[in-house]
């Protein structure tokens, strides 16, 4: 009798559950919208949002072809309504917590769950997270009606007694860049725009933002680590820590003293460096919450070990602006990103791939999100991780000045504090910044003028409640990360741009200036300059919905949102360019202006290093498209500038200056590695005669940047537009010319072609007879070129590859700038 007691007993505890995790589902199925007003419902996809709702349903035309942008204004105006029924099992409504998680909804929402009120909501940045349990039943109705923005934004403007700049876009935390800007549409989307989902648990939930790795002690040999959990259930539960799958640590229980940490070791630990630099190495970390043998709960993240530290120290010239990561000072190469799509339920795991990948191929190391955009998605900074891809990060406030009474701070707040917590154990945040231009426009743009002292001194002491006091006070508690208050440090009417923090040079294009000043003005680091171009032919057939390339078209024109934006693209291309009269032409020429001036400054901030230690221009991509600054189009095409940069961005720069008769040499290392070779300077004739070289053994020191040459060819006799620069080290060479693109005389000649079918696609094999400068390859088949706007030398056989999935290569086609100049 005695055994069988025990038998039961044993046999109970075998039956125990080995499991009693959280459940969560995804409330994306079943849902539906109207109007307010509206009666009859139709078919809605969450995540999304109104205006891709109703394209779904073709009630609207597409606002990014032709003009439509302005055909379908009215749906910001108006209020919106989604609702959705789902069932929930019993064991599922026995645990006893039931919470919804809304994830982002855009932006003044009233939820109802079963026609009871449990959520209204301000703000498209945060999270929202809701005990439910007393309302869930097996049946359940999910509402949620969306107010336009514009109502609730007349409530709060009536409520100052003076207006502040930039519209009313100010008062509602959004996407800024919706409201429209200089380079995207306005189209100001309301809707759930990320994921809501329904969590069960009994005990234990942890939350991935809810959890914290910090790096106490790093040394060669050990890296020591707390897991902080804010979401710790118990000091009696056991907690396993594994590292890439193997159990590193293992606490029975956690010390009284010890509540929510857990502790773990990494021996020899290798760490994460940015792209080019080192493997930007991640290791796989899980915490394991047991009681007894039966599993609670996990949490699991990727983890780089890195120091990254923003260095701005008082110098004899002015401060320093640069950061080290791992204790080495890195120069930062790279762009400026905004959203992908006007509608972020648009852009696919499949994009945030493509553009990272394409940002690695043009030997680019760092992106600056941009403040009037979004907090991205985790898989944007998933990505940057994985590449080694360093990440200024704005806070979404750009170029206007807010509020600051107590309801608009405290939102803020924990807007803040949502998004610094969900991305503080990325490898890749390398920096926090408060704003975007909003100091500089206080001080810069005239929006004091008119204002009495006791107006002007309310709006900057609102300035500084937000970035001086709430944002650098949440970044200092949460991760390990610098804070900047704003970019630019100062405006550029300030002389001290040049000598402090980080520059925005808006001289070239915005004043008009020559792309030459961008050599003579170097700032200690620019995080911001750039210059228009075209789209692609493909982008400008898909806005005309036309087979030809009018840039002429009332439709085309609505996709250039500066107010002289083909004034100034003309005016520059006159300066240093042929201006073609042929559309197509006009679009190849456009891109070849905008990589000529932007290039030009890349090489020049880069010559100045350590002095300037960073370049990131505007813009790296479009959200619509258009008429831009970017240096990839909307479609995905890569613009000359996106070419030309990646050669600008090598770690081994050939870069030479040629002013009156002096031609002076540079090699830039941004490697931590010595380079040796051969370093040869020659002129040649654009038929390959050579004219002058010079030649030597040269060593190239880790982190540097060396004068090789200082040449001065005064009484070398050559007719200087009938001549090039090519300067070769290690397999890498430079070309440059003494005179404007415009005024070079080259040769006309045929470039002989042979394309070969691979397995991705084709290779073509080019080959001319004479010097052929930026010659362009084009096709309508979808694909990407190796290379492209790139010189070719004569009787040198280039081959070119196109990936592509088409089985053809029937319409290829190329341009060639010597047919511009003759």
């Amino acid at each position: 009798m005695r055994y069988s007691y025990l038998f039961l007993i044993l046999f109970a505890f075998s039956c125990q559950p080995k499991y009693d995790v959280p459940v969560t589902i995804e409330l994306n199925q079943n849902w539906e919208f109207k109007k307010v007003n509206d009666t009859v419902w139709k078919s809605a996809i969450v995540p999304g949002n109104v205006f891709s709702d109703l394209l779904e349903n073709k009630l609207i035309e597409d606002p990014f072809i032709n003009d439509n942008e302005e055909k379908v204004q009215w749906v910001s105006q108006e209020d919106w309504e989604y609702k959705t029924t789902f069932s929930v099992k019993e064991e599922t409504l026995e645990k006893k917590n039931l919470e919804l998680n809304f994830e982002g909804l855009d932006a003044y929402a009233s939820v109802y769950l079963n026609d009871s009120l449990i959520l209204k909501t301000n703000n498209a940045f945060r999270e929202f997270d809701l005990i439910v349990k007393p309302l869930l039943k097996p049946e359940n109705e999910l509402r949620i009606v969306f107010e336009s923005t514009s109502k609730q934004e007349a409530i709060e403007k009536a409520k100052l007694p003076y207006e502040l700049p930039e519209g009313d876009r100010i008062f509602t935390r959004k996407a800024q860049f919706q409201y429209g800007w200089d380079w995207g549409p306005k189209l100001n989307t309301s809707g759930i725009w990320r994921p809501i989902k329904l969590v069960g648990w009994n005990d234990i939930h942890l939350r991935k933002e809810n959890t914290q790795i910090k790096l106490r002690q790093l040394t060669d040999s050990k890296a020591d680590f707390n897991i902080l959990l804010e979401d710790y259930p118990s000091t009696e539960y056991s907690y396993e820590v594994y590292v890439n799958d193997t159990l590193i640590q293992l606490h029975k229980k956690l010390p009284s003293d010890m509540i929510g940490v857990v502790s773990f070791q990494i021996k020899n630990p290798k760490l994460w460096w940015p792209h080019n630099l080192g493997e930007p190495y991640l290791y796989d970390i899980k915490v394991v919450v047991k009681d007894g043998k039966k599993i609670l709960d996990s949490v699991s993240t990727k983890y780089g070990i890195r120091d990254i530290e923003l260095v701005t120290e008082k110098d004899s010239i002015g401060e320093s602006f640069y950061f080290k990561v791992n204790g080495k000072p890195v120069y930062a190469k790279g762009a400026n990103y905004i959203p992908q799509n006007s509608f972020q339920d648009k852009v696919t795991n499949t994009h945030y791939e493509k553009l990272l990948d394409d940002v690695v191929d043009a030997n680019m190391n760092m992106l600056r999100v941009w403040g009037g955009g979004i907090y991205e998605n985790d898989m944007f900074y998933d990505l940057c991780d994985e590449k080694g891809i360093l990440v200024w990060q704005d806070f979404m406030f750009a170029c206007a000045m807010y509020p600051g009474d107590d309801d608009f701070l405290e939102n803020l707040k924990q807007e803040a504090e949502d998004n610094v917590k969900r991305l503080r154990n990325h490898a890749s945040i390398a920096l926090w910044c408060g704003n975007n231009e909003n100091s500089e426009g206080w001080h810069r743009w005239g929006w004091q003028a008119n204002r009495s002292e006791e107006e002007k001194e309310e709006i900057w002491n609102n300035y500084l409640k937000v970035f001086d006091s709430i944002l650098p006070n949440t970044v200092s508690k949460l991760p390990d990360t610098d804070y900047w208050e704003s970019s630019p440090k100062y405006g550029r009417g300030n002389p001290k741009y040049k000598i402090e923090g980080d520059a925005h040079d808006w001289w070239i294009w915005h004043d008009s200036y020559p792309f030459e000043h961008l050599e003579e003005n170097v700032p200690r680091f620019m995080s911001e300059f750039g210059f228009q171009s075209f789209p692609s032919y493909e982008a400008i057939r898909y806005i005309n919905q036309s087979d030809s390339i009018d840039i002429s078209s009332e439709g085309f024109k609505n996709h250039q949102k500066h107010i002289r934006g083909f004034e100034l693209i003309d005016d520059y291309m006159k300066r240093d360019f042929p201006v073609p009269t042929n559309a197509e032409d006009y679009v190849y020429m456009s891109q070849l202006l905008q990589a000529y001036g932007i290039t030009k400054g890349i090489e020049a901030q880069r010559r100045a290093k350590p002095y300037n230690m960073g370049t990131l221009y505007w813009q790296l991509n479009d959200c619509w498209p258009a008429v831009s600054w970017s240096s990839i189009d909307f479609m995905g095409n890569w613009k000359a500038l996106h070419y030309k940069a990646k050669q600008s961005f090598e770690d081994v720069l050939i870069s030479n200056t040629i002013k009156g008769d002096i031609i002076e040499t540079f090699l830039i290392n941004d490697s931590f590695q010595i380079e040796e070779g051969y370093l040869k300077v020659e002129i040649r004739t654009f038929n390959n005669d050579s004219i002058w070289s010079i030649g030597k053994n040269i060593k190239v020191s880790p982190f540097s940047k060396d004068k090789k040459y200082r040449i001065n060819f005064d009484g070398l006799e050559f007719n200087k537009d009938e001549v090039y620069l090519a300067t070769k080290f290690n397999g890498k060479i430079a070309i440059d010319f003494f005179v404007k693109p415009k005024d070079l005389k080259l040769y006309q000649a045929e470039i002989h072609q042979r394309i070969i079918k691979s397995d991705d696609g084709f290779t073509i094999e080019l080959q001319s007879e004479t010097f052929q400068k930026d010659v362009f390859l084009y096709s309508k088949t979808k694909g990407h070129f190796s290379d492209n706007f790139f010189d070719m030398l004569p009787n040198k056989t280039y081959a070119i590859h196109f990936k592509t999935d088409a089985k053809s290569l029937d319409d290829l086609e190329l341009k060639t700038f010597n047919t511009f100049v003759r």
